[in-house]
């Protein structure tokens, strides 16, 4: 199948058009509006600096139904330790950029760019996108971010420098779910990482069918607080 590559118009090619491995568009913007309306429609952007933006739809998807979520024994021994202080969208940039720092999806180097990072921190500060984040001693040891839209969370990354952190991170957002009204989490590609607390693939119609249920009015939302 074609790449389709996007015009200034805000408008993507149906996401049933992706290459096998899920790859849809090229080109394109970060503008807050583009990044919106692309996850709206089980979207998403992945690239390395050097490349051009390229767009993403994966299928089958992997998602975490919070109600579905496993812990781990070890992990339950770590949280009830009370090892890490844990707090909601206090440190969303620092978050992002540690990430950047790690690195993942089995790409050299980090596909957090400087233009990615400065996108997400608008997003964030215009209601859209929130951070999860472990503290040790009064330092930043790990945390996840996304972006979220009415009930459906999409995850893009997390890091951790100190053993569980990334861990305590998640299941805190899993956890909190029903207080944060969030339905579904978005984890995109499948890992055996995830797949080990709970997460499953589902098929692109019902990815498409569980947007279609859990995003309405695209409202921005207030701070999150644990």
């Amino acid at each position: 199948m074609p790449v389709f590559r996007l015009i200034d118009d805000l408008i993507f090619p149906a996401t049933d058009l992706a290459e096998p491995e899920g790859l849809l568009a090229i080109g394109g913007d970060l503008s807050p509006e583009r990044l919106l309306m692309a996850y709206t429609n089980g979207i998403f952007p992945w690239y390395t600096e050097g490349e051009p933006l390229l767009w993403w739809s994966p299928a089958p998807r992997l998602v975490l139904f919070p109600e579905e979520f496993h812990m781990p024994r070890s992990l339950r021994r770590s949280i009830n330790k009370k090892k890490f202080t844990v707090t909601a969208d206090t440190a969303f940039a620092e978050v992002i950029t540690s990430c950047s720092q790690a690195g993942h999806r089995d790409l050299e180097g980090t596909w957090i760019t400087a233009a990615m990072q400065q996108a997400y921190i608008r997003l964030h500060e215009l209601g859209f996108a929130h951070s999860i984040e472990c503290w040790h001693e009064g330092r930043l040891a790990g945390g996840l971010y996304g972006v979220c839209i009415d009930s459906f969370f999409f995850g893009e990354s997390m890091f951790t420098t100190i053993t569980d952190a990334s861990k305590v991170a998640l299941a805190t957002l899993a956890n909190n779910a029903n207080a944060l009204n969030i339905a579904i989490i978005d984890c995109q590609m499948t890992t055996e990482h995830l797949v080990r607390f709970g997460a499953r693939e589902i098929s692109r119609e019902q990815f498409q069918e569980q947007l279609d249920i859990q995003i309405d009015s695209c409202k921005p939302q207030k701070k999150w607080r644990l």
